[in-house]
């Protein structure tokens, strides 16, 4: 019995272009973002999922119903697969917070066991307790099926370290993930495999 997790970021969206943090806020999909969900819709469109599982955002949420095709009846939307909570950076140019703040910045994208968050903010290890679990419950409870799930760059990095099994210092030299990269797992017989990690062959510009 195979279980086979297909997990992809977003499409790009307007404050990715423009180079804003996004977190818990959110922006619309690019045309850009909506034809990178597109393809990669095209890439799976001979999956048969049993479940599609996206972050509670609405950039998540949109990408997932284009690759499903809008297809799939249900899509669960998950709150424990939101990005990481950025605090006062959310909504902030990422020039800006370079100038204000060089060293968290350089941190959170490099040395994740260093960053410490500010106000409202989640830590790495506060993002893994979160969305770890989720993942665990997808995987127990669709043993055996095939399941996509949508999330964001620095949750699925850290889903995605677990998977690899890398520490959290780790993180920081791990590849990054495009949007609608994707990612593969497959769990045969109690072993986990990693089939993919950030592909973009679907990329089609």
């Amino acid at each position: 019995m195979e279980t086979t997790l297909y997990l992809t970021r977003h499409g790009q969206t307007e404050w990715n272009l423009v180079r804003k943090m996004q977190g818990h806020m959110d922006s619309p999909l690019t045309q850009l973002g909506v034809q990178q969900a597109q393809w990669l819709g095209g890439r799976l469109s001979t999956i048969p999922f049993d479940a599609i599982y996206c972050s509670s955002s609405p950039r998540a949420i949109t990408t997932a119903g284009i690759i499903s095709g809008h297809r799939f009846s249900e899509i669960v939307k998950l709150d424990s697969l939101k990005e990481i909570n950025m605090g006062p950076w959310e909504g902030q140019y990422i020039e800006q917070i370079t100038q204000d703040s060089p060293t968290p910045f350089h941190q959170f994208f490099n040395e994740p066991h260093l960053y410490q968050p500010m106000g409202q903010g989640e830590s790495y290890s506060e993002l893994m307790r979160r969305a770890l679990p989720a993942i665990q419950e997808i995987l127990t409870k669709h043993e055996g099926q095939q399941v996509l799930i949508v999330t964001h760059r620095i949750t699925l990095k850290a889903i995605m370290s677990y998977f690899m099994n890398k520490q959290l210092h780790d993180i920081g030299t791990m590849p990054d993930i495009l949007p609608t990269a994707l990612c593969q797992v497959t769990v045969h017989s109690g072993i986990l495999n990693v089939d993919l990690y950030g592909d973009t062959t679907h990329y089609q510009n």
